[in-house]
């Protein structure tokens, strides 16, 4: 049986693979676009960046409770909970492209050391917003495909990324939400 759950995993390693690569590529081209700079008549969607950051809000506490959720074996709840969270991911993927291909970027206006404080947490959510797509994405595999003690294993590691990159999301938008225009 276990041998059969690992074909069935493997089954699912090109997708893992492809949307790992393909997600941050998508999303560093689509940032770069502005429609309004390229002649459509669009409203600047400012009103998403507190929604996007709420949303980060809400996954990190969806992961919290899932966490409580499997220690607690409520596999169901914990199932569930773990599949809200990617939905939420995925919400807040699409509204802050929405953002960007229609706002102008807020450059951030602290200064001294608030300011590289800024810029490193910045900087490792980026960083850890692309490293935590493949564990997401090998995490739920292995789950959807009972795989359950490599799923342990690798959840462990997908947990505080995940959370680092939700939290670190409201972090930065508390702290470069006074310079939005």
């Amino acid at each position: 049986m276990k041998e059969d759950n690992i074909q069935a995993e493997k089954k699912y390693n090109i997708w893992v693979v492809i949307l790992s690569v393909i997600i941050p590529i998508v999303v560093a081209l689509l940032f770069l676009v502005n429609l309004r700079e390229m002649g459509f008549d669009v409203k600047p969607l400012t009103f998403l960046p507190p929604i996007y950051a709420s949303i980060n809000a809400v996954t990190a506490l969806v992961l919290v409770l899932a966490f409580i959720a499997i220690q607690s074996k409520k596999i169901n709840l914990h199932k569930r909970l773990m599949q809200f969270a990617i939905f939420l991911s995925l919400a807040f993927l699409m509204m802050y492209v929405a953002y960007h291909m229609t706002s102008d970027s807020t450059k951030y206006g602290g200064v001294g050391i608030i300011k590289y404080v800024y810029f490193i947490i910045l900087i490792t959510h980026i960083l850890m917003s692309i490293v935590v797509i493949p564990f997401v994405l090998i995490t739920y595999v292995r789950a959807i495909t009972n795989n359950i003690e490599r799923h342990k294993k690798i959840a462990k590691i997908t947990f505080p990324l995940w959370l680092y990159v939700a939290v670190t999301g409201v972090v930065v938008y508390i702290m470069i939400s006074p310079y939005y225009v």
